[in-house]
């Protein structure tokens, strides 16, 4: 210990790391929480600012804001370039290393493009509100120029939007997209009618959302279609270009193209020594701990752990959160001199949206489509925001939307430098 309590210092203000600092509070500690953002970001939600259904304040809330009445810790806007565990220092860019008793790494995962780096130029992933914003501008733009172009040939790679992965992200980007196109911006155009984009899904399996039962994944293929997306099911994407994808040898002309089809952990896990896996998340003991470095923990989806009935602890809300509080309760258990104990993952369910009143909802025994697993998903995403204004703020944008079909953030920012923030 360097100093008069134990410093404990949390790499990221996501969903485990600010629930990791909550957990600490009024322990005696001192907590130092580090993210190069000022706002946690409610992810599940970053489509709909993508898709103009939300702005970017509707979704994020600045971290000191959460914290202030949280005396024992303090937030710093910084980047954490590597750890040397065995000095116990962070380092942080443009300035000097810090150092710590207890360190918890919860700086998430990056956009994954299998060894094609190039493509992200032409297929911008979401993983921030920079990259929703970008994407927002990229869907938007697309009609504005169908309107100006001549002919209809020229006009088709405008309208053709292409979504890669079937994932969650993918799912909820095309089934939004679909929705702009045919009921937002239906009667906004007077060269061509919007009703005809094309919104075109890639999955390299033969069904999308993966993870869910298969009859629940069949469901959502058919609200997709009921949308209007075009589902292209086992086809693996060769190429990326300005002008649209390449499918094995079928080439989709297109001028939008967004990547939803895989995530990496985070590159300072590669910093860390430990072994970490093919998607570069980091191996950690069942405590959630550094393997041979007990006083780091790695959490949300960072973290590679084997569950106990099979499979890895899976990279979604409820995992960080849960593994952010485990971290705090171990931090606590060791300066209490009391055992640890094993990160057990508490499955609470999962939920998709497709679109309006298309959703499915797996808990368990418990299972639900349509309109019902949609109104849960709006309920829950209401619930679990934070911020007493985040919450009024979205749920009056999703009922104008419910009952015009209109989305309140059609704002195209042009020529928006990197991480820039959002002023609409």
């Amino acid at each position: 210990m360097r100093g008069d309590v134990p410093h404990v210092v949390i790499l990221g203000g996501g969903f485990g790391g600010l629930n990791a600092a909550k957990a600490l509070a009024g322990a005696p500690v001192r907590v130092t929480l580090i993210d190069r953002n000022n706002h946690h970001l409610f992810q599940p939600l970053l489509y709909q600012v993508a898709t103009a259904a939300l702005s970017a304040p509707d979704i994020a809330a600045p971290i000191r804001k959460i914290l202030h009445r949280q005396r024992n810790c303090e937030v710093l806007m910084a980047t954490a370039t590597a750890v040397d565990v065995e000095a116990r220092q962070v380092a942080l860019e443009g300035g000097p290393p810090l150092d710590y008793d207890y360190l918890v790494v919860a700086t998430g995962a990056v956009n994954n493009y299998f060894g094609n780096d190039h493509w992200e130029a032409h297929a911008p992933g979401l993983k921030s509100l920079e990259e929703a914003i970008d994407i927002r501008r990229r869907i938007l733009t697309a009609f504005e120029h169908a309107e100006r172009v001549a002919t209809e040939a020229e006009r088709a790679p405008w309208l053709t939007f292409v979504i890669i992965g079937g994932g969650p992200t993918g799912v909820e980007l095309a089934g939004s997209i679909s929705e702009i196109a045919r009921h937002t911006l239906a009667r906004d155009y007077r060269n061509f009618d919007p009703r005809h984009a094309r919104v075109v899904l890639v999955e390299g399996q033969d069904r999308v959302l993966s993870t869910f039962p298969e009859p629940l994944s069949r469901k959502a293929e058919a609200q997709l279609r009921k949308l209007g997306v075009e589902l292209m099911l086992g086809q693996r994407v060769s190429s990326i270009d300005a002008e649209g994808v390449v499918l094995g040898t079928q080439r989709v002309a297109a001028r939008t193209v967004l990547w939803g089809a895989g995530v990496q952990g985070s590159p300072l896990g590669a910093t860390l020594g430990a072994e970490r896996t093919r998607a570069g998340k980091v191996r950690v003991a069942e405590d959630l701990s550094l393997p041979g470095h007990p006083e780091v923990f790695v959490i949300g989806d960072l973290a590679s752990l084997d569950r106990p009935d099979g499979g890895e602890v899976p990279g979604v809300a409820p995992a960080a959160i849960q593994g952010g509080q485990h971290a705090a309760r171990m931090i606590l258990n060791t300066l209490r001199h009391q055992p640890r104990a094993p990160f057990r993952y508490v499955d609470q369910g999962s939920l998709a949206t497709i679109g309006r009143k298309a959703a499915i909802a797996d808990f368990g025994r418990i299972r639900a489509t349509g309109w019902l697993a949609w109104v849960l998903w709006l309920g829950i995403h209401i619930m679990v925001l934070i911020g007493f204004r985040n919450r009024l703020a979205v749920l009056f944008d999703w009922a104008w939307a419910y009952l015009t079909y209109q989305r309140s953030a059609r704002v195209i920012l042009t020529n928006t430098p990197a991480r820039s923030p959002d002023t609409d």
